[in-house]
């Protein structure tokens, strides 16, 4: 069994903001399942557990903030017996342009909050990062702030593409594998 966790803020007031990037992810991944909802409420999130490719799956969102990611994947991928390594987190990355996304089983957290929660709950690196770039050319702000920010319209439609290939990675991990997916998506 495979956990895919999209990682974000759960406020309607960061709906559209460059750190909901995983929300969005797992919206658009549940629109392809045929509009499946997360019809679960446990752990401090919400999930939904399906089969995509044959594999058997759970699709979360952590209802905590960000910096608290951790404090759910953990209890839910304990409680499943899904192996860690098994875990697909898909985030914002501040160090990849708007159009770029990277794929990682092992790594550090590189700043991202989310990420160091999920790394100090697990107590390990090695899970697969689904990382999806926000980096502007010219940021005009901090980067707070910047990550904080919603898309302009013009920006958003951009990003959403860069999500479906985030959602199309998840596909192909599920169907062929990480080492492959990383050889055709980074």
């Amino acid at each position: 069994m495979k956990l895919i966790v999209g990682l974000g803020n759960p406020e309607i007031r960061y709906a559209f903001t460059r750190h909901n990037t995983g929300f969005l992810a797992i919206d658009e991944l549940l629109k392809r399942l045929n509009s499946i909802t997360l019809d679960k409420d446990k752990f401090d999130g919400i999930f939904t557990k399906t089969t995509i490719e044959g594999e058997d799956v759970i699709i979360a969102k952590p209802m905590t903030y960000m910096n608290n990611s951790g404090d759910f994947i953990r209890p839910l991928a304990d409680f499943y017996k899904i192996d860690y390594c098994d875990i697909i987190v898909i985030y914002d990355e501040l160090a990849l342009p708007i159009g770029r996304i990277k794929i990682t089983k092992e790594g550090s957290a590189a700043g991202h909050n989310g990420i160091k929660s999920i790394i100090a709950n697990l107590g390990t690196e090695k899970f697969i990062k689904v990382r999806v770039g926000i980096k502007e050319e010219k940021p005009f702000m901090n980067q707070i702030d910047f990550v904080l920010s919603k898309y302009t319209p013009d920006e958003l439609k951009e990003h959403m593409k860069n999500i479906d290939k985030a959602v199309d990675a998840v596909f192909s991990i599920l169907k062929f594998g990480v080492d492959k997916t990383m050889n055709d998506f980074n």
